[in-house]
């Protein structure tokens, strides 16, 4: 025993009980209702990516949430907006509380909701857990990117779209937890720009996975699954320029043919799309709703960041209550007016395509 205690943990500092899904879904039970909203959203994507439904998918809100009030308060004025398009969009709200960092820095709600470093997972998990439930009391469909493979099972009920980002598309662990969710994941390419990667992910995810994992008591099990056939790539740009263009999405295409994948691809107006410039962001939305009105069907979808006030600002840790109630505390977000307007313009994109295809 002294053996095993001389080379067991060493660098670990401190061990903490984490709740179990179990318990944290007991306390935060999901409604009859707000099931009906995760499943029609579930439903309503698939049938956008299968080609079954002319609708465009939108995927928006903030980078990620810091403040559960504000953004309750951006998922009302989403709502309405959705409701009024509904027609034309299928609007999923952007609601991520995992932060991956290439260095440093506040890695989400779920790891420190209290921004201050006391990494409080358990009541992250609560918090998150909370918001989810009050934003599908709104009628919103969520949309969440999967970073750490154990979190889903706390959450993952409740949303109707996942991300595996372009840092872990590559991973094997996330390709094979994207096998075993129960809604459409899209995998974006890399940060250098490669797409083959996201590629290899949709068929690897597509594809049965046995996997471990724990189950919603807590309890460490061998997960098998049946794969994900609603997975698809998400073009987000890289370092080598951005990838949003015709001919990068042609490119696309062909290799997920090649693949034997469905060709369809989402586009994120984000991140190097938009040189990491927020306010290019309308200008990415312009260009693809321009060649949705024009007849463009491979491109199913846009993703954008979004929040209520425009920007971003710096987190000093401990002093929250400091911070700009609706702007964002990582990537900058375009703001609340200009939101509305790409949202109608991909509308009346979804429109003119209706009109041309019709005639």
């Amino acid at each position: 025993m002294v053996i095993v205690e001389r080379i067991h943990n060493q660098r670990i500092v401190e061990v903490r009980p984490l709740l179990s899904p179990a318990q944290v879904s007991a306390a935060l039970p999901i409604s009859t209702a707000q099931l009906e909203v995760v499943n029609a959203g579930r439903n309503e994507v698939a049938a956008i990516l299968n080609g079954d439904d002319d609708r465009l998918l939108v995927i928006v809100g903030p980078c990620s949430v810091h403040d559960p009030a504000a953004a309750l308060e951006y998922a009302n004025l989403l709502s309405g907006v959705a409701e009024r398009l509904r027609r034309e969009l299928c609007v999923v709200m952007r609601v991520y509380f995992e932060k991956p960092r290439t260095t440093l820095g506040w890695k989400g709600l779920i790891n420190d909701p209290g921004l201050d470093g006391t990494y409080r997972v358990n009541d992250g998990l609560v918090i998150a857990r909370r918001l989810l439930l009050d934003v599908l009391s709104l009628g919103l469909p969520i949309g969440c990117e999967f970073l750490d493979p154990v979190s889903p099972q706390y959450i993952a009920d409740a949303v109707s779209w996942g991300a595996i980002g372009a840092r872990t598309s590559q991973s094997q662990i996330h390709r094979q937890l994207a096998s075993g969710l129960s809604m459409p994941i899209g995998f974006k390419n890399s940060t250098e720009g490669d797409v083959q990667g996201a590629v290899d992910a949709v068929g690897a995810a597509a594809s049965p996975q046995v996997f471990p994992g724990i189950t919603d008591d807590g309890t460490a099990a061998i997960f098998e699954t049946s794969g994900n056939p609603d997975c698809h790539v998400v073009l987000r740009g890289g370092a080598s320029g951005p990838n949003y263009d015709h001919e990068s999405v042609s490119h696309t295409l062909a290799l997920l043919n090649r693949s034997n994948h469905i060709p369809r691809v989402v586009i994120d107006a984000s991140h190097d799309n938009s040189g990491k410039d927020h306010l290019r962001q309308p200008y990415v939305a312009a260009d693809v709703a321009s060649r949705i009105a024009q007849g463009d069907r491979a491109i199913v979808g846009l993703m954008f960041e979004s929040f209520l006030v425009a920007g971003r600002q710096n987190l000093v840790p401990g002093d929250a209550a400091g911070l700009v109630f609706g702007q964002s505390i990582t990537d900058a977000c375009i703001g609340w007016e200009d939101t509305v307007r790409i949202l109608d313009r991909l509308a009346v994109a979804v429109t003119v395509r209706r009109g041309a295809e019709a005639a």
